[in-house]
């Protein structure tokens, strides 16, 4: 039945994630991703953006550095063309396991699970 999924359920409106795949070019709409997201991941995406874009420093010296996508699941670029970014995980003694990962053409990435799946996400969803 049209509209339906195999099962007979709506279809998932679930953000555009990956695992083991290369993440779709469409980013995640607002309204899929906040509802997926905790409150501290949207705060922390909105932190971090806003620091890259007023050139404030960051907490951890591994930001900025390259990604280098030995994952494999975003689209192929030279090395060097994607950044990663920690975005604070609460109750963590480390940097935990959130990331975004910023390509130099703009496309911005989001992963929860240390680089497992990633989420295309629009950074203008989550200006202050």
């Amino acid at each position: 039945m049209p509209g339906l999924d195999d099962e007979g359920s709506p279809p998932s409106t679930s953000p555009t994630t990956t695992s083991e795949s290369a993440p779709s070019d469409s980013p995640a709409t607002p309204d899929s991703l906040s509802a997926s997201l905790e409150e501290s991941e949207v705060a922390g995406i909105a932190a971090v953006l806003t620091a890259i874009d007023s050139g404030e420093p960051l907490p951890y010296e591994e930001d900025g550095q390259t990604f280098q996508n030995r994952e494999g699941l975003l689209p192929q670029q030279p090395i060097g063309y994607y950044r990663e970014y920690t975005v604070e995980t609460p109750g963590s003694p480390d940097r935990g396991a959130r990331r975004l990962v910023i390509g130099d053409g703009g496309e911005t990435y989001y992963t929860a699970d240390h680089y497992a799946s990633f989420t295309l996400i629009d950074p203008g969803d989550f200006e202050p």
